[in-house]
């Protein structure tokens, strides 16, 4: 039985699925990189994941769903978190690119949205922002 079950509607269920898909995109390129591996341990610091958790997880054999939060700042906070996993090696490869999309729109994204949603993110990621829009974030 897969760790996740154990957990039937609790937070630490919701957690341990949002960390198990941060640990599938790290794991996207075939290794683990020491920056994501570090995010990872931050993350799973975080969100309570336990050292058993933690190795469960990271099997390859394991596969977990996409838990969608219903409020739409956990969701956006979900991406962003996502965003900092893949930004972690600073470059995105097209396997990243395409989970980033699947992701997003797991979440409840229309394609659309998740769209414009992951441009303007890589937008902001990559320092590619106009200065109107720097200057509303530092305002905020």
């Amino acid at each position: 039985m897969p760790i996740i079950d154990l957990y039937e509607h609790s937070e630490q269920r919701h957690n341990l699925a949002h960390f198990a898909t941060l640990a599938s995109l790290a794991a996207v390129d075939g290794e683990i990189s020491p920056e994501e591996k570090a995010i990872l341990d931050k993350f799973a610091f975080k969100l309570n994941i336990t050292d058993e958790e933690y190795k469960e997880v990271m099997k390859k054999e394991n596969k977990y769903p996409i838990e969608t939060p219903h409020s739409g700042e956990k969701r956006l906070k979900r991406l962003f978190e996502f965003f900092q996993m893949a930004f972690a090696d600073q470059s995105l490869d097209d396997d990243q690119n395409r989970m980033i999309e699947r992701y997003a729109i797991g979440l409840g994204y229309a394609p659309e949205t998740a769209e414009t949603i992951i441009q303007k993110t890589h937008d902001i990621f990559r320092g590619k922002i106009a200065f109107e829009d720097y200057q509303y974030l530092m305002e905020k």
